[in-house]
């Protein structure tokens, strides 16, 4: 099973840029997924991408802002966040697509990383 690890997190004033990793142990086909978690609330999806890269999809909380890309030759996913708000603050966590009817629902997806803490001060 191919195993996935998020870095790039860390702490960045509002208005800032981060660029978050996913890296995998592993060739796959399969749709990568991003979602956050802030405290207290429920895991909340925010971008995915096809294994050739050439569907995205976002949240409409973060269209325009994020970015999400892949290198295949890497198995490497990517989410470049730009003009980030203190609502963007959470753990952000990468995941492996199953298939099903929504996209943007978490239990669709399995294969979590431990995530990677982005908090963005105001």
């Amino acid at each position: 099973q191919v195993q996935l690890v998020e870095s790039g997190g860390g702490l960045v004033q509002a208005g800032g840029s981060l660029r978050l990793s996913c890296s995998a142990s592993g060739r796959t086909f399969r749709r990568y997924g991003w979602f956050r978690q802030a405290p207290g609330k429920e895991r909340e999806f925010v971008a995915a991408i096809s294994w050739s890269g050439g569907s995205t999809d976002y949240a409409d909380s973060v269209k325009g802002r994020f970015t999400i890309s892949r290198d295949s030759a890497k198995n490497t996913v990517y989410l470049q966040m730009n003009s980030l708000k203190p609502e963007d603050t959470g753990v952000y966590y990468c995941a492996l697509r199953r298939g099903g009817l929504s996209i943007s629902n978490y239990e669709e997806y399995d294969s979590w990383g431990q995530g990677t803490q982005v908090t963005v001060s105001s």
